[in-house]
């Protein structure tokens, strides 16, 4: 077969500019949706920045508002966010999974990934097999949480079958999605005495942050996590670490704060002490007010933020395996290890490189956004504009009230971090992937003077 040749106004040549080709578009498909005068309660449609805005923190699953969601949009503009939340979900699950069993030799990364960009598409078997079971995940959960969450909303709080049925619908996709839009101008600060709403949503965020290749894992050997693959192991021992941290820490520094968890009985204390320790990896949800939070609790939300979930999931930051990775590579270092072992495995010098590579691009994003914040904004001080890029860049979705305060330009910075922050780390990994190569010389070794 001869080989196809590019075009010279051919504009996608690498696998990963589909990935930000997608988001790009659907962004803008939600943002002319949104500003038809049908999608908000008032005359009029909403202004373009607005519609955009928003758009891209529902597809980017952020969770960012600059207007009030439950009255600012009408219904039809509320279901709106809620397709944009699960075509964003959905996709980023689905492309980043694809990447990720790829490289545990399922697909076979390099020829299919290039085999993609050049027709257009992988083989169709394996291809329906990964949506399928994302599919299955996905809406499995989401019905599942849905229930629950109607259930509770119709027997304890009073909202009629037809509104509790919505109410949880919206809440339970919007949290698997990690994606923190809500109903409530307050998201579930209102619940905060309610254990069930609290510990649903909470669950529906861990399942959707874990990643379909984990579940894939766990499904087929959920007793003998020996057989777990090195992905798995990492996903779920940190995930786990992270949240008895988050929690007892989080605990621990607001306990007698009269502004969170002070006013609180204990175990709706430990109850929104867990949620809190969930939600900023990457939901968006709060049951206590961000604003009360003391500085130590906010500096512990915004190292959460920057971590994330888990890769081929729906939540954002550098990943926990990202994460783990570093870890464990500093301690081999400081023990003298020449080789970084992770249960019994020897992680590749490659992928040291990759994980350093991304950490350091988004703190380096972060830091640089920030900046631009800081001089374009005067609304908020900056710790408030650090911690919104934080979010943004984490597609986390918590703010401390300045996101409606925003100028413009700042919006559109903004706009940019979550594009980047959704898009950036899979694209990113999928080209130092591919631009991997082989050298057929090495030059001699100098070493520089660190520290």
């Amino acid at each position: 077969m001869p080989k196809r040749r590019r075009g010279r106004f051919a504009l996608i040549h690498h696998p990963a500019q589909y990935v930000l080709a997608a988001f790009v578009g659907a962004s803008t498909i939600g943002a002319l949706l949104l500003m038809l005068p049908i999608a908000t309660e008032g005359p009029g449609g909403a202004p373009l920045l607005t519609a955009l805005f928003t758009s891209t923190s529902a597809v980017c699953v952020t969770g960012l508002a600059v207007v009030d969601t439950p009255t600012y949009w009408s219904t039809f503009g509320e279901l709106t966010i809620l397709g944009l939340v699960q075509i964003g979900g959905f996709g980023i699950m689905t492309l980043s999974s694809m990447i990720i069993l790829a490289l545990a030799g399922r697909l076979g990364l390099r020829q299919r990934l290039r085999a993609a960009a050049e027709s257009g598409a992988l083989e169709i078997g394996e291809v329906r097999r990964l949506v399928g079971g994302v599919v299955r995940l996905s809406f499995g959960v989401e019905a599942a949480a849905g229930l629950l969450l109607a259930a509770r909303f119709a027997t304890t709080h009073g909202e009629p079958l037809d509104r509790a049925a919505y109410l949880g619908l919206f809440h339970a996709v919007s949290a698997f999605n990690n994606a923190g839009f809500g109903l409530y101008s307050d998201s579930l600060v209102g619940f905060q005495r309610d254990p069930v709403i609290l510990s649903v949503v909470a669950l529906t965020i861990i399942v959707g942050g874990l990643g379909y290749p984990v579940w894939v894992q766990l499904a087929n050997h959920p007793t003998r996590p020996r057989r777990w693959s090195l992905h798995a192991k990492l996903t779920v021992l940190t995930t786990g670490v992270l949240l008895v941290v988050g929690t007892v820490l989080l605990a621990w520094f607001e306990w007698t704060n009269p502004a969170t968890l002070g006013p609180l009985p204990i175990g709706d204390s430990l109850v929104n002490a867990f949620f809190h320790s969930v939600s900023p990896r990457t939901a968006g949800f709060n049951s206590v007010d961000m604003a009360g939070l003391l500085d130590s609790s906010r500096l512990l939300t915004e190292v959460l933020m920057f971590i994330g979930g888990g890769s081929g999931s729906t939540a954002g930051g550098i990943k926990v395996t990202t994460f783990a990775v570093l870890g464990f590579a500093m301690w081999a270092e400081v023990r003298g290890d020449p080789d970084t072992i992770m249960f019994r495995r020897r992680v590749p010098e490659a992928a040291l490189r990759q994980a350093l590579t991304v950490a350091l691009l988004a703190i380096g994003a972060i830091v640089v956004a920030t900046i631009v914040l800081v001089s374009t904004s005067t609304v908020a001080s900056r710790d408030d504009l650090y911690f919104e890029a934080i979010s943004a860049f984490g597609t986390v979705g918590l703010s401390v009230g300045v996101t409606p305060l925003l100028p413009p330009t700042s919006q559109l910075v903004v706009i940019g971090l979550m594009l980047l922050g959704r898009v950036g780390p899979i694209t990113l990994f999928a080209a130092l992937v591919l631009r991997e190569r082989d050298r057929l010389y090495r030059l001699p070794d100098e070493r520089p003077i660190v520290g």
